[in-house]
């Protein structure tokens, strides 16, 4: 295979004095490689060329080795031995790489953000638009033999049930309702999965089995049809295509301070063109000082306090992962394109 690499200028965005080749170990994220490579993470799209006709071309697993080339001096990155390089032009200098050969691991693709953070957030939350949703569904009104929680195995009884259709159904819980913290106008309604059960014996009461639980069932838990739904832990990091602004409005699991790491909620979601992987920089109010001359009030301009990328997008919320915090932050702190 023949590549041209062009001794030009390099483009602003490519680190080229850290590395051009980087074997993916296991634990990687592509927010971990795209950094290696990149002063800007979230250009990932623009630069990455796969070959597509090659299964799942996107997939990077353990073991891959990313390479970085210049062709006529744009940046290009690719998987050893994909044949993802462009066609060289004519009278340039060439490269000529030996083939050799590959062998795909049987670890799984990387994601593009930790799953031991995401994941617990990708299954047991979520955001919906009508709290009527759970004020209508079927609820939990006891548990076997009057117990005041259930747990995994155990029987409970439910009031509501009436589709004999459905069989299996996820107990969830009412969180918090999320407001804009500007018009107060409701954004969405959280709701916490909490376990799943399965009908055994329809009634009123109904009985169930929890099949398994993420946390003990009380007594008024809601039930809603259970949905098979492959989570996706594999998306580009790149930045809205159009300018976007707003304000974290909470932080998952109860926390008050924003570091790295810390799962947020942002005041945009699909309807204002938020989708998963993009990055957004969050930025802090300048401070209000003292001119010590003429003693007038002086605003210092806003600062940076960090970069964040989204991972699960709603109609009107997203939550997103801080990847990168240069200060504390708190829930206001507005966000816009990196």
């Amino acid at each position: 295979m023949a590549i041209t690499v062009c001794w030009g200028a390099v483009p602003d965005q490519v680190m080229a004095a850290k590395t051009d080749r980087y074997v993916v170990k296991k634990g990687d994220t592509l927010w971990d490689i795209a950094k290696r490579f990149l002063n800007d993470p979230w250009l990932w799209p623009e630069v990455w060329h796969i070959n597509p006709k090659i299964r799942n071309p996107h997939l990077i697993y353990p073991g891959d080795v990313v390479r970085l080339y210049y062709v006529d001096g744009k940046p290009y990155l690719t998987l050893e031995g994909k044949g993802g390089v462009p066609v060289a032009k004519k009278g340039l200098k060439t490269v000529r790489l030996s083939p050799k050969p590959h062998t795909q691991p049987l670890e799984k693709a990387i994601s593009t953000l930790p799953y031991e953070i995401i994941g617990p957030f990708l299954k047991n939350a979520s955001v919906i638009d009508d709290d009527d949703v759970l004020e209508d569904a079927p609820y939990i009104v006891s548990s076997f033999e009057g117990h005041l929680v259930a747990g995994t195995g155990n029987k409970v009884y439910a009031r509501g049930i009436v589709d004999p259709g459905i069989g299996n159904y996820s107990v969830v819980r009412p969180g918090v309702t999320y407001r804009d913290p500007e018009t107060d106008a409701i954004l969405g309604y959280e709701i916490l999965h909490i376990a799943d059960a399965r009908v055994v014996k329809l009634g009123d009461p109904a009985s169930l089995i929890v099949s398994e639980a993420d946390q003990e069932v009380l007594n008024e838990d809601r039930l809603l049809p259970f949905e098979s739904k492959k989570t996706d832990y594999y998306f580009y990091p790149s930045a809205p295509a159009k300018p976007v602004h707003g304000q974290i409005i909470s932080v998952l699991e109860g926390v008050s301070l924003i570091g790295q790491y810390s799962v947020v909620v942002l005041n945009r979601g699909e309807s204002d063109g938020i989708l998963a992987g993009h990055v957004l920089a969050i930025y802090q109010d300048g401070a209000y000082v003292r001119d010590p001359i003429d003693r007038s009030p002086v605003k210092l301009p806003d600062e940076r306090a960090g970069l964040m990328m989204v991972f699960r997008t709603f109609e009107k919320v997203s939550y997103a992962l801080i990847l990168e915090a240069e200060r504390s932050m708190t829930i206001n702190d507005r966000f816009s394109n990196p």
